[in-house]
């Protein structure tokens, strides 16, 4: 046996003792819903771990993340093996392989592709086949975009999904110019005072600065994360220089705290350039 298949032979052999009578207490009171806040949980510190990687932190420490969001899935495997009529891991690995295949004919088998645009396209054909060999009909392209995903990261799929169909400008300039026609859709909302027609504009701007990103290649639910991974800093910088300062808590004024605010960001720069 390969090193890997002990490696994961050895993690299902735990996760299977924690459930197994003697076991761990809490690992056997689990089930599906109370592991919903773990599994989005490890994700997350994924795409943290994921984040400090981008700006040059060491690859180890991801593993480790990595391995946290593994044993989530063996742990929802290990449930599953105990119902009758379940699952086990390998159904769970050989599920994902059967569909990676059968989606990369290009690759697989003997098809032809011209490049990104006509694996999506093919991509999109290839799940509407099998949803009606599934379900007896198409379906819509949009299906398979979880509703529970983060508002902005849905919007982004939605439009990539929608596009794989034709849907969509030719270039940055249409979406771009969308930006600017809810913009002013939302000035007008706001005048009017109506806070339903306010938010209503408010989600359109959403959702078309999300398409943005798309033609961009650059996931918005991401830009927005490491925008508040600045602002956190920022202000926390901010927070601190008060504090060294001896300005009592909350007694700051909007002009100290507009001045803070632009020697963190100046820093920060700095530090950026530095690292360059």
């Amino acid at each position: 046996m390969s090193e890997l298949g002990k490696a994961v032979e050895r993690l299902q052999e735990i996760m299977r003792r924690l459930r197994a009578p003697g076991g761990c207490p809490w690992d056997r009171e689990q089930d599906l819903k109370s592991l919903r806040p773990y599994l989005i949980e490890e994700a997350y510190e994924v795409l943290d771990e994921m984040d400090r990687v981008a700006e040059g932190g060491p690859w180890r420490p991801l593993a480790e993340e990595l391995g946290d969001l593994l044993f989530q899935i063996v742990f929802h495997a290990q449930l599953a093996s105990e119902q009758p009529g379940g699952f086990v891991l390998a159904d769970v690995a050989n599920a994902i392989s059967d569909k990676i295949e059968r989606r990369h004919p290009h690759v697989f088998g003997e098809a032809a592709v011209s490049g990104t645009t006509q694996v999506l396209e093919n991509w999109a054909k290839l799940k509407a086949k099998e949803r009606k060999e599934k379900h007896g009909h198409h379906g819509s392209v949009l299906d398979g975009v979880p509703s529970q995903a983060p508002a902005l990261q849905r919007a982004e799929r939605l439009t990539e999904k929608a596009s794989r169909i034709g849907f969509d400008w030719p270039d940055l300039s249409g979406p771009r110019a969308k930006v600017d026609e809810e913009l002013a859709e939302l000035d007008a909302a706001i005048a009017s005072k109506d806070k339903e027609a306010i938010e209503h504009e408010l989600g359109d701007v959403l959702f078309a600065l999300a398409n943005v990103a798309r033609h961009l290649s650059l996931p918005p639910e991401d830009a927005l994360r490491l925008a508040n991974k600045r602002f956190t800093a920022r202000f926390q910088a901010v927070e601190h220089k008060l504090e060294e300062r001896g300005v009592p808590f909350g007694e700051a004024t909007l002009e100290q705290l507009d001045g803070l605010w632009d020697e963190a960001k100046a820093e920060e720069k700095a530090r950026r350039g530095r690292s360059a």
